[in-house]
């Protein structure tokens, strides 16, 4: 008899358990090679120094003003803003998108300012929460927010006013929402179309029945002035 027909054959459980037994000893053998100091009188080579990232020159209009900037150009708006011109109303809550605590104007429309690079607004007119009252004269959604008390801690409250200022812009544009029912007629705030375009600022507070009251009061002074 042929003795290569008793010799064993390999199995799938042989394989593995020699693949695994190699890949010990070569984990093993790997950190006591670099562990191995250098030899004596030699220098080990030094660490080439990662290159600085290149600053690049932007200026933001802020709230009426030029404020030119050399910012890192991965730096957001939001932190060019908040780390570089020291506006800290605007708020980073999930710096995703998500909770629209940064919302500010730029160019007149509502963005978040945490998904948008700030090299990316040079000479944009930027207006934060800061920037809506005219000196002691708070804005008519400031007013109504404090009137029909439409925050408790505060938090998102600049985001949300901000992206009310907006979103009343686009009202008074014309610009439908999902739930506006007539797309030929003027757009009227209702409380479904307050809900719908303020989706995207979440309030952990829950305080959205006096959100949307101050939102509709403010939304009609807007349309009777």
């Amino acid at each position: 008899m042929d003795k290569s027909d008793t010799a064993p054959r390999p199995t799938r459980r042989s394989v593995l358990e020699s693949g695994v037994a190699a890949a010990a000893v070569l984990g093993f053998a790997g950190p006591l090679r670099a562990a191995t100091p250098p030899a004596q009188g030699t220098t080990p080579p030094a660490l080439a120094p990662e290159p600085a990232t290149p600053r690049m020159p932007v200026t933001l209009q802020v709230n009426g003003q030029a404020r030119p900037l050399e910012v890192d150009p991965r730096t957001t708006l939001l932190d060019a803003l908040r780390e570089r011109i020291g506006l800290t109303g605007s708020k980073k809550g999930c710096d995703h998108g998500q909770c629209g605590a940064c919302t500010v104007l730029v160019n007149g429309r509502r963005i978040n300012s945490c998904l948008t690079l700030a090299v990316m607004h040079d000479g944009d007119e930027i207006r934060t929460i800061e920037g809506l009252a005219e000196g002691d004269h708070l804005h008519p959604l400031q007013a109504a927010f404090v009137k029909h008390d439409g925050f408790q801690c505060g938090y998102c409250t600049p985001g949300q006013i901000c992206s009310a200022a907006g979103m009343l812009n686009e009202a008074k544009a014309g610009w439908p929402s999902t739930v506006t029912q007539d797309l030929t007629a003027k757009v009227a705030l209702t409380d479904a179309e307050i809900r719908e375009r303020m989706s995207g600022n979440i309030c952990r507070c829950s305080a959205y029945p006096n959100i949307v009251a101050a939102i509709r009061e403010a939304g009609g002074a807007a349309t009777r002035l």
